[in-house]
């Protein structure tokens, strides 16, 4: 049997705020059964993997709330409506490392495609300079940190590095850097 799309009947937005919204959709399955769907909806997310001259890639570390603890990251952010991917991810690699570079597209990935329609794009940032229109967010204090590309995968594998946007975004690009 071939699979099928579903029909989407409704939309209901229940929440907003500056990055996503909750949404509740009516839909209608190919066999006739009417059911309804939860989801957070967003504009889609920007990461980048900013790589030093010297080949050292640099991450940053924060305090996540959520989960109590500090995480090692790299930098990323949501996209706002006004704003598209390019333009977000320039302006999250400034707002959170304080450089700038030439960016590359590296691929995509949704981080939980039962629960967002988020699609994440990743950017490998080269040639960093260092940027006169660095800005934090208010809410975003980071420790920026430059590692090798092996003390990369050893905090991968030693569960240090625990960020699933960050570690969906490092297999992405680990084989595209060539400096391993």
């Amino acid at each position: 049997m071939k699979l099928q799309k579903w029909k989407k009947l409704s939309t209901i937005t229940k929440f907003v705020n500056s990055w996503w919204s909750y949404k509740v959709d009516k839909y209608l399955l190919p066999n006739g059964v009417e059911g309804e769907y939860h989801y957070a909806f967003t504009h889609g997310s920007a990461f980048i993997v900013p790589v030093n001259d010297d080949g050292k890639i640099i991450l940053v570390r924060q305090f996540r709330y959520l989960n109590d603890r500090f995480s090692l990251e790299f930098p990323g952010g949501g996209v706002k409506a006004e704003n598209n991917y390019i333009a977000e991810a320039r302006k999250e690699l400034i707002e959170e490392t304080g450089f700038n570079g030439e960016l590359q597209y590296a691929g995509e990935f949704n981080p939980y495609n039962g629960v967002t329609n988020e699609i994440c794009k990743v950017y490998i940032a080269r040639n960093l300079r260092p940027s006169n229109e660095f800005k934090k967010d208010e809410s975003e204090e980071f420790e920026i940190i430059a590692y090798s590309y092996k003390e990369i995968e050893d905090m991968v594998n030693s569960n240090e590095i625990y960020d699933g946007m960050t570690l969906a975004s490092w297999a992405l690009v680990k084989n595209k850097l060539n400096l391993n």
